[in-house]
């Protein structure tokens, strides 16, 4: 009979380890959730971010549905030929944004859409009411530059740059879009994206054509 006392023992499993680990990954989690929770996150980054993770990592195409949205625009804008300085496509923070020239769109100290430029707003509106773009909020901002306006229909710039955003609003409406997915909004001259007078208090016409627009944007809800 074999003695025990010089057999080797087989080592004991201990798992001991696996509740620390587990908690270390728990506060990860927490950790990363809580610096999301008090982060803004920039949606087309995070898309592009995204996208990246999935086509070097799990080797498949992520679906990237603002990039796909501003391809489409950037298409229907070009097949309109509609020049640069009249209507701009790009992005911020929260998502799209595409700006129109409200010296092309709009008639000076008027809030009335030009009759040509209609199937520019009917068009989007065709592309922005693709089931595939249904998540996405559509704000309408309405800006002036600093020339004061006092007419009967708008006594000041609040009430043109308002105006103007609720056409496009309705406008939009009128192609199908839903009305819980838009919003429009006037901030007359107080956001200038170019100075509109220079040192000595003189205006830049150039500047302040500028800053007259009307700015879509367009981000996920």
């Amino acid at each position: 009979m074999a003695d025990n006392r010089f057999r080797v023992q087989p080592p004991q499993d201990n798992e001991d380890w696996l509740m620390s680990y587990a908690d270390m990954i728990t506060l990860l989690l927490s950790f990363f959730v809580l610096l999301i929770s008090m982060s803004h996150i920039d949606p087309v980054k995070f898309e592009k971010l995204q996208g990246g993770m999935a086509r070097d990592i799990g080797r498949h195409q992520a679906a990237q549905p603002l990039q796909e949205l501003k391809t489409e625009v950037g298409e229907v804008l070009r097949g309109l030929k509609l020049e640069d300085d009249k209507v701009s496509l790009g992005s911020d923070q929260r998502g799209l944004v595409l700006e129109f020239d409200a010296g092309t769109f709009f008639e000076s100290a008027s809030a009335k859409l030009k009759d040509e430029y209609l199937p520019v707003i009917a068009k989007l509106s065709e592309t922005l009411n693709s089931p595939r773009y249904s998540a996405f909020q559509i704000e309408v901002q309405g800006h002036t530059d600093d020339t004061p306006v006092n007419t009967p229909a708008f006594p000041t710039n609040w009430e043109l740059s308002t105006t103007r955003a609720t056409n496009v609003v309705r406008t939009f409406i009128q192609g199908g879009i839903d009305p819980t997915r838009l919003a429009a909004e006037g901030f007359a001259d107080t956001r200038p994206k170019v100075s509109n007078r220079d040192m000595n208090g003189h205006p830049l016409p150039a500047n302040q054509a500028v800053n007259r627009r009307v700015s879509v944007h367009i981000f996920p809800r």
